[in-house]
């Protein structure tokens, strides 16, 4: 018994400590730590405001700053005075203005010397240089020059008798101005062999072209061309006939009311400028041109008269 006695089991407790709530534990170490980083971060700022100059708080802001874009005053002033985005491409500062020049002004080469081109020195004031107003000119008689070609070529369709012609009709703008040549083909021949008088199918034509022409005030040459062949007939050569027939032509057109003032030359060519030189003797040599003047240019403020 006495054995059994002192071999009792031996019972170990274990006891729990009440926690007393969840404000008693570490959690608030945490969120004063937090607080305590923000003061001091919030001090650390404050001393930096009061021991740092504008220029260095700008240099600083600056660096911080993008590169690209430009900053205006935020509103708030005193201390916490900063800087906000814009679209001025000014920077202003609450206590002094920050010169725009910091970013450089770019000026386009084409301006500047189109600005020198046109600034004379006229009362002061701009006027356009002369290449200005050829370009202006020639951009204005090219646009006349097509307008007359659509109403020569609308015209020649709505005659039937004569727009199985429109072969025979050649026209192009060159520098000397609008060119419209009335030439022979095979078969379809402007005139007689060895006559100055156009048939009739050549005078419709010219009939039409002045009709045309008579709307503008260009001055007008005409020119007579033959082709290489001996002229025959009553002319003893190929200038003789082509002069006649250029002659012809001139009065075709004044007899549609274009008055003598606007024909600048009648001239005969002759061979001398073959439209086509492979072949002297082709039909398409001879031809009657009619030509459209641009306009002289204008003779510069300080020209002088020549005298003798």
């Amino acid at each position: 018994m006495t054995s059994a006695t002192n071999q009792r089991p031996i019972i170990i407790k274990k006891i729990k400590k009440g926690g007393g709530g969840g404000h008693h534990g570490g959690a608030w170490k945490v969120a004063y730590a937090d607080f305590v980083t923000a003061m001091m971060a919030f001090f650390l700022l404050m001393w930096l405001i009061n021991t740092t100059s504008p220029e260095q708080r700008r240099g600083i802001a600056e660096f911080f700053a993008p590169a690209s874009v430009s900053r205006v005053s935020s509103g708030a002033g005193g201390l916490l005075e900063g800087t906000s985005f814009a679209e001025s491409g000014v920077r202003h500062g609450h206590s002094a203005p920050v010169a725009a020049a910091s970013e450089p002004q770019y000026t386009s080469n084409a301006n500047a010397e189109n600005q020198q081109q046109t600034q004379t020195e006229a009362g002061g004031q701009n006027s356009p240089s002369e290449d200005a107003l050829t370009r202006a000119r020639t951009i204005r008689e090219n646009a006349e020059f097509s307008r007359a070609e659509i109403a020569i070529r609308q015209a020649m369709q709505d005659m039937p008798d004569i727009a199985e012609l429109s072969r025979n009709v050649i026209m192009e703008q060159t520098p000397e101005g609008l060119r419209i040549q009335l030439i022979d083909q095979e078969g379809r021949s402007m005139f007689n062999p060895g006559d100055a008088a156009p048939n009739d199918r050549a005078r419709r034509l010219l009939t039409v072209v002045a009709g045309v022409i008579s709307q503008l005030n260009n001055r007008i040459t005409i020119s007579g061309h033959t082709d290489g062949s001996a002229p025959g007939g009553r002319y003893n050569s190929n200038f003789e006939l082509s002069a006649a027939r250029a002659n012809e032509a001139r009065r075709i057109l004044m007899g549609q009311q274009i008055p003598s003032e606007r024909i600048y030359e009648v001239a005969g060519r002759a061979d001398s400028e073959p439209l086509f030189p492979d072949d002297p003797t082709m039909p398409g040599n001879r031809r009657i041109a009619i030509t459209l003047l641009r306009e002289a240019p204008p003779l510069p403020a300080d020209a002088q008269p020549l005298t003798p």
